[in-house]
């Protein structure tokens, strides 16, 4: 069988491991390597990452897009996509939505992985055809969870439902969380592909357990087609499986795949260089730790979370939070541990951990889930935890909320006049004064030099080497540098 690769280095890799904060010039030198490399799919950009790239560094998301589009020509390129909102949590109005889908599209990400975790089929099968009108090609996605709610049947079931909508090409299972076992992968993965006909199935898995790569062989045994790895210095741990290793298993089972290998080590190496020179930890093999599979984090979310507590000074308290998570999750209906639904079970834990009383304090995103303004439950919220939920004063004011449908045109007018449909975008998603910030900054920074003391190094080796230059000289309008080799 042959076997394609879809890469993500420039978002989930990065995403898990260096949380979104991979910049243009960061992923500069790495282009032209991943460029030819053979991907079926580069996986490339998200919300997530304009929402990062714009609030952390003032970087123009939509200029980062382009310069990124432009040096991986001739790759399709995707982007990730939920069903009811593009930024945040709150919901986003299809007006939103449609335009945001257009406006990727017109940038050149044309593949979209679709994904809700509550299952909402005919939410999820209309942004299907969203995208499809847009010219884009829709990739929904079967999230996986170890619950008690979701079995083999479960999954299947969608995944067959996912398989007839017009427009799709192939179907995509991901493990966000890494805890899906073999023994399990053995049952399901068959079960999915045998519900989905002869659609391409892609496999994509978190090495969060070490249990991936082993995930991928069940995978390709079932007849998936196409596996997603990232380059090693953005692989395992949290993130996905190196592409260098899942290359060497796809040929060792006797399989074949288009990659160039000779690209691996160049794009490693510059990988390497952005981590050192950023300060971003590189990817490693995890340790087996048996409490992933009662909490569940995604791979995307463990290192915000770490971080966030952090900033909050409660790094000391993530052992309390881990704990806190599977009850909560259970409470909650058991919803798949995917964004968003794992963000609002973290945050729901951490706020129980602070106040010392459950539940006293709900996020507005937390009681709309429970009214089931996000879709349909899992299973039942437990009464108590409901009661304690609905009972807030916040609950029966949003007890009777439905989900905002502007049409373009009404929201147009909330903002400056003649604005194009990237800043309006832009200001939709975020305040006007994180926008105006990067508007004012300028085009974003493509260019892949190094610091100033790798700069200042070479200089001197230059002038150090006995046969080389005695003498050097720079300069600009605003400065110039003399070094002279004395006698």
């Amino acid at each position: 069988m042959h076997i394609d690769f879809v890469d993500q280095s420039l978002r989930d890799g990065q995403q898990s491991l260096w949380g979104m904060r991979m910049r243009a010039f960061e992923a500069a030198p790495a282009l032209p390597y991943l460029r030819r490399a053979g991907y079926r799919t580069i996986d490339l950009t998200g919300a997530g990452m304009f929402t990062v790239l714009l609030r952390e560094y003032h970087d123009d998301p939509w200029g980062t897009l382009d310069f990124l589009v432009a040096g991986l020509g001739g790759n399709e390129l995707r982007s990730g996509l939920r069903t009811i909102s593009c930024a945040g949590f709150a919901h986003t109005p299809q007006a939103v939505l449609d335009l945001w889908i257009a406006t990727l599209v017109k940038h050149g990400a044309t593949s979209f992985w679709l994904y809700d975790c509550l299952y909402d089929m005919e939410t999820m099968r209309h942004m299907a055809e969203v995208v499809t009108k847009a010219g884009g090609q829709p990739v929904p996605a079967v999230m996986y969870g170890l619950t008690d709610v979701h079995d083999d049947a479960f999954f299947a079931e969608r995944a067959g439902q996912m398989a007839s909508w017009p427009g799709v090409e192939s179907v995509y299972v991901e493990d966000a969380a890494g805890v899906l076992k073999p023994e399990r992968a053995k049952t399901l993965l068959p079960a999915i592909r045998t519900a989905t006909g002869d659609i391409p199935l892609e496999m994509h898995a978190h090495n969060t357990t070490g249990l991936a790569q082993h995930n991928y062989v069940v995978a390709v045994e079932s007849g998936f087609q196409r596996l997603h790895t990232a380059s090693r210095p953005l692989a395992n741990g949290p993130s996905l499986p190196s592409t260098e290793m899942m290359s060497v298993i796809v040929e060792d089972l006797g399989h074949t795949h288009g990659l160039d290998t000779s690209t691996f080590a160049p794009v490693a190496a510059n990988l390497e260089e952005a981590a050192r020179i950023g300060g971003h930890p590189l990817g490693v093999p995890a340790e087996y730790d048996p409490r992933i599979y009662d909490h569940q984090l995604p791979g995307g979310m463990t290192g915000t979370l770490i971080n966030q507590l952090e900033r909050h000074g409660m790094g000391h308290r993530l052992r309390e939070v881990l704990e806190a998570i599977p009850q909560v999750r259970v409470e909650l209906g058991s919803p798949i541990m995917a964004t968003p639904f794992s963000q609002f079970v973290g945050i729901q834990a951490v706020l129980n951990i602070v106040t010392g009383k459950p539940y006293e304090m709900v996020p507005d995103e937390v009681v709309h889930y429970a009214l089931g303004h996000y879709g349909p439950l899992p299973a039942p919220i437990a009464p108590d935890v409901l009661d304690r939920i609905l009972s807030s004063p916040r609950a029966k004011q949003l007890s009777d909320w439905e989900r905002p449908n502007p049409s373009l045109a009404e929201i147009r007018k909330n903002f400056p006049g003649g604005i194009s449909d990237e800043e309006l975008l832009l200001r939709y998603m975020f305040s006007d004064e994180e926008v105006d910030r990067t508007i004012a900054k300028g085009p974003v920074r493509t260019d892949p030099r190094r610091s100033a003391n790798r700069v200042v190094d070479a200089i001197l080796d230059l002038i150090g080497d006995p046969g080389g230059s005695r003498s050097f000289a720079v300069s600009t309008p605003d400065f110039s540098l003399k070094l002279r080799k004395a006698s």
